[in-house]
């Protein structure tokens, strides 16, 4: 595993210094380039890619390319994106960021300071104007929602078990059960099936699928795999190699039912509980996270609330949609990029939500100049979930009096992240009378038909 260097050798000063190079980070470094930007990518694997590249099934691209591509071929088209701007981008492979300073009293150029291990050059210092954090998310664990019993061999995250099938051409189990879900362990249902495993059954703690609807049609259903809703694994039996484990049905507190206990013989138990940000680099006291995202909190620049420190992909919010996730890379190598060349004049505006909303993404608005004509007309993607499913409802997006966006939709799930769009120009007039937007979302039941 040696490092790949790409375009001038590592160690100087650059415009922008991203760390991630998966969908996000390639954006992110393609964008910055597009603008004259000079661009350092770190990667701590030996190939950029992310977890695209051992995502084999189809599906990504729909938005980005309006093409169903694969997770490689994915990932293929962003490599030879950013390999074209040549010396424009230094890529780092294998290579660690351990630390990260900022240094608010030094110059623009030196706003930031990177510490990196890397294979080929060891230990490197980097400055740079702006930081953008593309390092995704990681897997939750079997211990990290409480599951009892020693820990022997087969205990897998789903993303494991698809690392062993799609790289390494390995079969980790004959007769598993799935603990949750999401997304990654449905795909490895179907995925574990087409290999000649048998899968017992997927088994979620909630109410309703953690996973999107497609998913549960395409992975579960079409292959005759059981999903056991409102229903926990709460031990692991075996001491070498997992043997068997027992479940449970739990009320709508999510407590276990005595008397519903359940052991089910099988050789692997595969957890796909949820996905964490990987924000753990982040030391700033000044550094401001999302409760319910795990992530920074952003503009529609996807700039967090330290001038220069930009977050964007799975690292701000885990999105569904590969596209929406190059997206805002694409966002935060664009204006990291202009931020990098000088100091843009600006105003905030905090967005607030409310109603059947557990999150939005921005947090707030930046207003440039309102002298700036041409940065006045753009629109601003805002992406949401809802706290609970719901068959009839209607979002509206209002800075005081004004209506920013209104639009009513039906089957929304939790799972399903969505996407509107409001204009910058017309919450930069709205502004003027009110520092507040809201994002409301209302639950309109059976009341009324959709528009």
């Amino acid at each position: 595993m040696g490092t790949e260097t790409v375009g001038r050798q590592p160690g100087k000063q650059y415009d922008i210094l991203i760390i991630g190079g998966g969908p996000a980070g390639m954006a992110a470094a393609a964008a910055g380039a597009e603008y004259g930007a000079s661009v350092c990518l770190i990667e701590r694997n030996n190939k950029l890619g992310g977890i695209l590249k051992q995502c084999i099934h189809d599906g990504f691209g729909i938005v980005q390319f309006n093409e169903r591509l694969t997770g490689p071929e994915y990932a293929y088209r962003y490599r030879n994106l950013v390999k074209s701007y040549g010396s424009k981008v230094t890529v780092l492979t294998s290579a660690y960021a351990s630390k990260i300073s900022y240094h608010p009293e030094k110059s623009a150029a030196d706003l930031f300071t990177t510490e990196i291990i890397t294979a080929q050059n060891g230990a490197l210092c980097l400055t740079s104007s702006t930081l953008i954090l593309a390092m995704g998310c990681r897997e939750k664990s079997d211990r990290q929602v409480f599951i009892h019993g020693d820990r022997p061999a087969g205990i897998l995250t789903a993303g494991q078990a698809q690392y062993f099938i799609n790289i390494q051409g390995l079969m980790p189990c004959k007769r598993c059960v799935i603990l949750g879900s999401g997304d990654i362990g449905l795909i490895m249902a179907r995925r574990l099936v087409l290999e000649g495993a048998e899968v017992e059954g997927v088994y979620e703690i909630r109410n309703e699928p953690s996973g999107l609807k497609r998913n549960i049609v395409q992975c579960l259903d079409d292959f005759s795999i059981p999903l056991h809703l409102q229903t926990t694994v709460t031990e692991v039996h075996g001491r070498e190699r997992v043997e068997s484990i027992t479940v449970c049905k739990v009320d709508d507190d999510q407590k276990e039912i005595p008397g519903t206990e359940r052991t089910i013989e099988c050789d692997s138990l595969i957890v796909s509980v949820g996905l964490i940000p990987e924000n753990d680099i982040l030391s700033f006291s000044q550094i401001f996270l999302d409760p319910h995202t795990g992530g920074p909190e952003v503009d529609q620049n996807m700039q967090t609330r330290i001038p220069g420190l930009f977050s964007c992909g799975n690292a701000l919010h885990v999105c569904d949609l590969v596209d929406y996730v190059s997206e805002s890379g694409e966002t935060a190598g664009t204006y990291a990029a202009k931020v990098s060349r000088k100091q843009i004049p600006y105003r905030t505006v905090e967005i607030q939500s409310s109603g059947n909303l557990v999150y939005q993404i921005p947090h707030f608005i930046t207003l440039p100049d309102i002298q700036n004509k041409s940065s006045t007309i753009m629109k601003i993607p805002v992406y949401f979930r809802v706290a609970k499913s719901t068959e009839k409802a209607e979002l509206v997006i209002r800075c005081g009096n004004t209506v920013l966006f209104r639009k009513r939709y039906s089957n929304l799930s939790p799972p399903e992240m969505k996407r509107a769009e409001i204009s910058l120009s017309a919450v930069a007039k709205a502004a003027l009378s009110s520092p507040l937007i809201e994002c409301i979302m209302t639950d309109l039941g059976d009341t009324d038909g959709l528009r």
